[in-house]
């Protein structure tokens, strides 16, 4: 996906006003559910390229595999994935367990409930709970222990559950 900055005034250049590259990168992403796998800016005569990995693409560096006998999230025909992000409030450091070593709060294949604690954002020094909102199956840890998050950034994926 290539995106063209809007026109400023004469005689300047839309690339160098960091601001706007930055307003059109957040826009791209947007909508989406994962982020790009690629980003390519160039600031003469301002460029911006995405490109997002597919669903049957082998598991991005950073993201932990589907545990063994747990099956992949299910896809609709229209290729639209069944499952729900659980999304980072804040952004920060994402943390799977209360303390290092300690075994994480949920894993693939776990079933949890609204209010069931997934992992910590720190922020600032402070630890923040991340809570599921709806009941699911963990069938995607989307974010490894320790690595940064953005606001809004999947942090798992949640097959919705109603139980059996």
């Amino acid at each position: 996906m290539t995106e063209s900055l809007p026109s400023t005034a004469p005689g300047t250049d839309p690339a160098t006003d960091v601001s706007t590259v930055w307003r059109t990168v957040l826009d791209m992403v947007g909508g989406t559910t994962r982020p790009p796998s690629r980003i390519s800016v160039q600031l003469g005569s301002a460029s911006i390229e995405m490109e997002w990995a597919h669903l049957a693409d082998a598991a991005a560096p950073g993201v932990a595999p589907s545990a063994p006998g747990v099956a992949p999230p299910a896809l609709e025909e229209a290729g639209e994935p069944l499952w729900e992000p659980v999304r980072t409030p804040l952004v920060g450091t994402f943390y799977r367990a209360p303390e290092p070593g300690a075994k994480p709060y949920v894993d693939v294949g776990d079933i949890v409930e609204p209010g069931d604690q997934i992992g910590i954002v720190e922020a600032m020094k402070l630890m923040n709970p991340i809570l599921a909102d709806i009941t699911g199956r963990v069938v995607e840890i989307c974010v490894s222990d320790g690595q940064p998050v953005q606001y809004d950034q999947p942090l798992l994926l949640l097959e919705p559950w109603e139980g059996e």
